[in-house]
């Protein structure tokens, strides 16, 4: 069972996904906070698996939320659900920690696969996020800027499709070991924080 979190100001928002979230049997609604000290305050009495975070919230926003929850509960993954996909907006979700980030007006199933796939480990970014980040990009960047080999660059694609550690040791014929080891250095040489920060990184600089 994937327990769940809503944080949004809006409540009858928060109805609403409650009862989009009640039709699937694996996950539960534990808690519901109307801004990210709220949802933080939650986060560390239930301890949910997965938090659906809005990121315009009054007093405290998401991105609050998401830096608290991030920095001091291991283990409860954020995924953002809101309207917004600018890039500041975007920026500021994913610097904060986020595991995911989808929009609001995305059908009640992919709501629910998301929810699943960052409760597994998998960071997911719907398409148009992708695409808004790409819109920034002012020119392409060739790996050799960053001193990355053609494994590395790979250890990006497959990050960015969504794959965990053993997944991508199943399509590179590696170790698992291995590959945990090899994003750990990736992280450490690009000074990044997670996996969502290097699958940003990567189409932010056109590296897949």
């Amino acid at each position: 069972m994937i327990s769940v979190v809503i944080a949004d100001d809006v409540q009858i928002l928060r109805a609403g996904l409650r009862a989009v979230l009640a039709q699937d049997s694996e996950i539960k609604v534990v808690g519901e906070a109307g801004n990210g000290k709220e949802a933080y305050e939650l986060c560390v009495r239930l301890r949910p698996d997965v938090v659906l975070m809005d990121m315009r919230m009054p007093d405290f926003d998401g991105g609050y939320g998401t830096r608290k929850i991030k920095d001091g509960l291991e283990g409860v993954k954020v995924l953002v659900l809101t309207t917004f996909d600018d890039k500041e907006t975007v920026d500021k979700a994913v610097s904060s920690g986020a595991d995911g980030y989808i929009l609001k007006e995305m059908d009640n199933e992919k709501i629910i696969s998301s929810i699943k796939a960052v409760a597994g480990g998998i960071n997911v970014f719907c398409d148009n996020i992708f695409q808004s980040i790409r819109r920034e990009v002012a020119a392409p960047q060739d790996a050799k800027n960053f001193d990355l080999t053609e494994r590395e660059i790979d250890f990006l694609r497959l990050i960015c499709d969504g794959c965990d550690n053993k997944e991508i040791a199943a399509k590179l014929y590696l170790a698992e070991g291995t590959v945990r080891n090899g994003i750990s250095r990736l992280l450490e040489k690009l000074k990044l924080k997670d996996r969502t920060q290097l699958a940003v990184f990567a189409i932010k600089n056109n590296l897949v």
